[in-house]
């Protein structure tokens, strides 16, 4: 039985097979063992698909067609049973994440240089906040996708556990680990002890003290970044001269986050905003909204509103360039403007934080060291709130977008062997 190891993350994915007692993860895109989550639909070259960067590169050289990113979140909202049209077809989305979790499994095939039949699917902590049932139905889809592109034998682990393994094999003495895995679409947090003796056990189970799930990440915080800096000079909180009414904010919205930017384009949508620009206070504003959905720019906006969260992990402030909806059109954020319109959340994540450790029956003086990974950890306002839950903790930090995908392909040795 040859297993891997897989990580189907929300903004990126990576797949592992063991290389003799090493585990190796496998070139998914030209050389690059990393993956964006995205897919592209080329309507200009019959319907062809394209995965990651590729499918990224075609929308923004705009080819008419349909970009999917984000994937893995309709896994823990109502879309997990939605349709999206493409071209004359109308597609369920879960079609659309077998489709990448296929194309994942065919080139980890083409590396280990064998079929694939087993797999350790790494998976959150909780891909619902608060709803058993709805968190059990999006591991049954996810299994039932793993089980249509091949995958006969499939355990699922905790995307912070498998981290843990991987930080793991550079300890040189036995620690308490708060693992804070920060995604784009949930956190996850485990406490675990970690040690070249524990390391050697065949069942952990007593090592992992507590875990600990919330539906907060980096989609989240380009949502909010989105709403706070771009949508206003789309017309977001401007008014209609009648009773001066505000604009309707529920497009804005959908534009903002990435999950729901395809729902947006819609006809319906275009003849409404022709007959809100007679009637505001900001015509040229709504011209711009008006332009972003007829040519399909809300994609556009949220790469540029990801790539200036990035910017101000490293600067103060930082210009988001918008001239492909206008000439010229651009908008100054600061990195201050940014950890306020995403505290709500970061304040959440330090809860998460602070419940794990005591879910763990630990003070936050029992934590040596917090271990980040996902690359929403990097954001300086992220790391600080979850830094107050055990504030003499070390921190320190493995490969962003890997870890987990290296965890769970160890994890995959050691269940099939």
């Amino acid at each position: 039985m040859t297993a891997c190891g897989l990580d189907f993350g929300t903004s990126n994915s990576a797949i592992g097979v063991m290389r003799g007692n090493v585990p190796a993860l496998s070139p998914v895109e030209g050389g690059a063992t990393l993956i964006p989550s995205a897919v592209f639909f080329d309507y200009e070259n019959k319907g062809r698909v394209q995965f990651g960067a590729e499918a990224i590169a075609s929308y923004i050289g705009q080819h008419e067609g349909r970009l999917m990113r984000a994937l893995k979140s309709i896994l823990a909202s109502s879309l997990i049973d939605e349709k999206s049209a493409l071209g004359n077809r109308m597609v369920p989305l879960t079609e659309v994440v077998e489709l990448f979790v296929r194309h994942l499994k065919e080139k980890a095939e083409i590396f280990a240089g064998t079929e694939l039949t087993a797999v350790v699917h790494g998976r959150p902590v909780r891909f619902v906040d608060g709803d058993d049932e709805a968190d059990a139905k999006a591991q049954r889809v996810l299994e039932g996708i793993a089980h249509k592109v091949g995958f006969r034998d499939l355990v699922f682990v905790y995307e912070p556990i498998a981290a843990a393994y991987h930080y793991e094999e550079t300890a040189s003495r036995e620690e308490t680990v708060l693992i804070a895995d920060i995604g784009g679409g949930t956190s996850d947090f485990t406490v675990i002890r970690v040690g070249p003796k524990r390391s050697l056990r065949a069942d952990r189970t007593s090592d992992i003290l507590a875990n600990t799930g919330i539906r907060v990440g980096g989609t989240d915080f380009d949502a909010l970044f989105s709403l706070d800096v771009v949508m206003p000079v789309l017309g977001l909180g401007t008014q209609l001269k009648a009773k001066s009414l505000p604009m309707p904010n529920g497009l804005y919205f959908e534009l903002a986050d990435w999950p729901t930017i395809n729902f947006a384009y819609t006809l319906r949508n275009e003849r409404l905003l022709l007959e809100l620009i007679g009637g505001a206070r900001e015509p040229e504003k709504v011209a711009r909204l008006l332009k972003v959905i007829r040519e399909r720019l809300g994609h556009r906006i949220a790469f540029t509103v990801e790539d200036a969260k990035i910017a101000l992990s490293e600067a103060g402030s930082t210009v988001l360039p918008l001239d492909f909806i206008e000439a010229a059109l651009d908008v100054v954020a600061t990195r201050a403007g940014f950890d306020h319109a995403i505290s709500e959340k970061t304040e959440r994540l330090d809860r998460a934080a602070t419940a794990c450790i005591k879910d763990a029956g630990l003070q936050p003086s029992d934590i040596d060291t917090i271990f980040f990974t996902g690359g929403s950890g990097r954001v300086p306002a992220v790391r600080e709130a979850i830094m107050r839950a055990a504030p003499n903790a070390r921190a320190t930090e493995g490969s962003d977008f890997l870890s987990v995908a290296l965890g769970l392909t160890r994890e995959a040795q050691k269940r099939f062997g």
